[in-house]
C-alpha cells in the first residue's frame, strides 16, 4: 500500500484549488513507512538467518592440571586464549558452540609411515613435508530432530608462515579416520584422525584452527 499512497500523494499535490496538507502528510508518511518497512524486513531476515544457521558464540574451557578434557576435568577461563594464533588454547581444551563440542585429543608428528601404511593408494607428501595426524572428537549438542553431520565442524592447520592447510590439500586416508559424513544426534560423538601434509622444518610451530560449526567463531589450538 505504501507505493500506492506515494503515487496518490504526488497526484494530490498537483490538483488545482485543493488543500495540499493532506497530500504532503500522505507523502511524508509513505516515505517514512517505506524506510521503516525496509529496515524491519532486513532485520527479520537477518534474525531468521542467524537462528537457522548460526552455531552461537564459541566458548573455550581449558583442561586443568593437564587432565584429559571432559565435563569433570576442565577449568573455565575467560575467552582470551585461542582467539589469536599467537595465544592458542592447549591440546585437550573443550571448544563449544550451541551445536557442537570439539576436543583436540592429540597431535602426532612424523606420521608419514603410518599414513602410507593406512592405504596403499596414499601418495607420499611433497618433498620437505611430512604427514601429521590430528585426533579429535566432535559431539553434537543441538536439538535438530534429523541430526547433523560432523562435516559442519572444520579443523585446519595454520603454518608458522600463516598459510592454511586443510585435509583436502592432500587426499590421503588417515589410520583410524574420523567419520564426518554419518549423522549424529544429540550427545552423539565421532572420534578419529584427520591428516595434514605440513612443512617438516616448522611442523611443531603451527597451530590448529578449529571452528565448531559452520558459522561459529574460529579458535586456535596449539599442536604440542
Amino acid at each position: 500500500m505504501l507505493p500506492i499512497a506515494f503515487v496518490l500523494a504526488l497526484v494530490s499535490l498537483f490538483l488545482k484549488d485543493k488543500a495540499k496538507w493532506m497530500g504532503i502528510t500522505a507523502l511524508i508518511a509513505s516515505i517514512i513507512g517505506t524506510i521503516v518497512g525496509v529496515s524491519v524486513f532486513f532485520a527479520v531476515v537477518a534474525t531468521s538467518f542467524d537462528n537457522a544457521f548460526s552455531s552461537g558464540d564459541t566458548t573455550v574451557a581449558e583442561p586443568s592440571n593437564g587432565a584429559a578434557a571432559n565435563d569433570a576435568a576442565v577449568e573455565k577461563k575467560p575467552d582470551v586464549n585461542g582467539r589469536t594464533r599467537e595465544n592458542p588454547s592447549p591440546i585437550g581444551s573443550v571448544i563449544e558452540s550451541d551445536d557442537w563440542r570439539v576436543v583436540i585429543n592429540s597431535v602426532t608428528f612424523a606420521a608419514t609411515d603410518a599414513v602410507l601404511g593406512a592405504n596403499e593408494f596414499n601418495d607420499p607428501p611433497a618433498e620437505g613435508s611430512e604427514y601429521i595426524l590430528v585426533d579429535y572428537s566432535a559431539t553434537y549438542l543441538g536439538d535438530d530432530a534429523e541430526g547433523q553431520m560432523p562435516a559442519f565442524v572444520s579443523i585446519e592447520y595454520v603454518t608458522a608462515s600463516g598459510t592454511t592447510v586443510n585435509g583436502f590439500d592432500n587426499i590421503a586416508t588417515a589410520p583410524n579416520p574420523i567419520d564426518t559424513t554419518s549423522t549424529l544426534y544429540k550427545d552423539g560423538t565421532a572420534t578419529g584422525n584427520t591428516v595434514f601434509a605440513v612443512p617438516t622444518s616448522t611442523a611443531g610451530q603451527g597451530v590448529l584452527a578449529v571452528r565448531p560449526g559452520m558459522l561459529a567463531d574460529k579458535v586456535f589450538v596449539a599442536v604440542k
